[in-house]
């Protein structure tokens, strides 16, 4: 008869202890979860300190125009309509210059525009009496309201004006039908667009003045840190994808049925094991996928902005669009290109893959720094020559390839990455074109290059040499890193060399 009452009063001390466990442990959970939190906006605020002056001048803008409640003889002048001035900084103050110029811009002209014609409504609707007069205010919203809505689905008007258009429609209803009732109708609207003018003003005004942010500059910027994400993931791919030294390090592979690319991968050697380096510059180019959007709000807000620093009123902003969709495409092709890493690959292609690759990186690499600086991309043409020389021959050797082996599944991964990396080489032809139509519509300046830059050799440097004319299976890889040196008389230049260390790009033959 007991037990119910003991598993009833069991159960209410195990409720019991678990809300005292909770309890005991609340602290310890808000103050971990405050750390994060703090840790999170430290942050935002390390990764980019202009977010924190931008949130200080949008406290200064809103304390301004609050004076005009504060004070009296401006609240006197304005009356409540002060609150639109508030309501002003609050939906047009942005993070740069150009967005906060074009939200003040699109808001004024629209509110002068609305208001104008809600006056004119009001007095025409008056002329046709008490019955007409709300016939032909509610008509006249209709007519406008639909011809404004229906303006937004035109891309020009809906990518610079959409925001002017929704402030339109906003005022011009709010005039007429509130002029319907108030007889002071042209002083209702001249507040109105007073305080709206004063709040854009202060907006661009701090925004000008205080630490401005150019979206200009920020797109010029991103555009060049784009190409060279590009520029970073193809220079290294051809060491990461045919499993190169990036030290340069001469290998002797010993042991029958033993292949480099097996040695490599078990990073195991009679000099020693390979470091792994890191992989991260693999995954940057991802950035580049998803950045259109970006591109396209910086260059709008861009040409609301004048003149500035290094970039001039009128400045091609549209072209820098025209290079960012190119790298996007270059993006994509890197991205199919990624999925092959680790493929096996043959051997007879991958000297001028590893050169398309390399060059590509360089190129790229040389265009980046151009836009950065606003210099002329006379450096990166050599690269990009040596790039269609290097996608020539391997068309030659791959066409070759095919025609020799019969074996068609084991020749489909190695054309693939060749056709891939021929891709990209047209790619970064097409964005060294529009760098230069960049250059020459922006005026960029002339540099002359102080060292004349050698021409990239198209073909490997390395040689194999057996050791003997015997059946052993060891041979030796030898690898230069630049001109020959000078042998010493009587010294044998067949001679093996190991334990060597040289700097440089490694290239094998077979």
């Amino acid at each position: 008869m007991d037990i119910e009452p003991a598993a009833s009063d069991h159960k209410k001390a195990g409720l019991f202890a678990r809300g005292w466990s909770w309890l005991k442990a609340l602290p310890e959970k808000l103050k971990a979860k405050v750390v994060e939190v703090a840790n999170k906006v430290r942050k935002i605020g390390q990764d980019d300190p202009r977010r924190i002056a931008h949130a200080l001048k949008v406290g200064l803008a809103l304390t301004l125009v609050s004076l005009i409640y504060y004070y009296r003889p401006l609240y006197d002048g304005f009356g409540i309509s002060g609150m639109w001035a508030v309501l002003t900084v609050v939906v047009v103050f942005e993070f740069s210059v150009g967005a906060t110029l074009g939200k003040g811009l699109n808001r004024g002209f629209a509110t002068l525009l609305a208001g104008a014609l809600g006056v004119g409504a009001h007095y025409l609707s008056s002329l046709c009496g008490n019955k007409g007069e709300p016939i032909v205010l509610g008509l006249s919203v209709f007519l406008l309201a639909a011809a404004s809505t229906f303006s937004r689905f035109i891309p020009g008007i809906k990518k610079r004006y959409d925001y002017g258009v929704v402030i339109f429609i906003l005022t011009f209803s709010l005039v007429s039908v509130s002029g319907y009732r108030v007889d002071k109708i042209i002083e209702l609207a001249h507040q109105r667009l007073s305080t709206i003018v004063i709040g854009s003003l202060i907006c661009v005004i701090i925004s000008f003045c205080i630490m401005p942010v150019w979206a200009g500059e920020d797109l010029h910027n991103l555009v060049a840190q784009n190409l060279e994400k590009l520029a970073t993931f193809l220079e290294g791919f051809g060491g990461e994808f045919f499993k190169n030294l990036d030290d340069g390090e001469i290998v002797v592979v010993s042991g029958s049925g033993k292949s480099l690319a097996d040695y490599l991968k078990n990073s195991e050697g009679e000099t020693g094991s390979v470091s792994k380096s890191d992989k991260s510059f693999l995954q940057k180019y991802k950035s580049i996928l998803t950045s259109k959007a970006t591109e396209d709000s910086l260059a709008n807000f861009a040409r609301w902005e004048p003149g500035h620093g290094r970039f001039k009123f009128r400045h091609p902003w549209k072209q820098y669009l025209n290079i960012a969709g190119l790298a996007r495409q270059c993006a994509y092709l890197l991205e199919a290109l990624n999925g092959y890493i680790n493929t096996e690959i043959q051997r007879k292609i991958q000297d001028v893959c590893v050169t398309m690759s390399s060059e590509s990186g360089k190129a790229l690499m040389e265009l980046s720094a151009a836009i950065k600086a606003m210099t002329h991309p006379s450096l990166a043409d050599l690269h990009v020559e040596n790039c269609k020389n290097a996608a020539r021959d391997l068309k030659t050797t791959l066409k070759t390839a095919l025609l020799e082996n019969s074996d068609l599944l084991g020749v489909i991964p190695s054309a693939t990455v060749a056709s891939l990396l021929v891709d990209v080489v047209v790619c970064t032809e097409k964005i060294a074109e529009s760098v230069h139509e960049l250059a020459k519509l922006a005026h960029f300046k002339t540099v002359e290059p102080t060292v004349t830059p050698e021409k990239s050799q198209l073909l490997h440097r390395g040689t194999v040499n057996p050791l003997a004319e015997t059946d052993s299976p060891e041979v030796v890889i030898t690898i230069t890193a630049g001109p020959s040196e000078a042998l010493p008389e009587g010294a044998n230049p067949r001679a093996p060399v190991t334990g060597k260390h040289v700097h440089g790009s490694v290239n094998i033959c077979d």
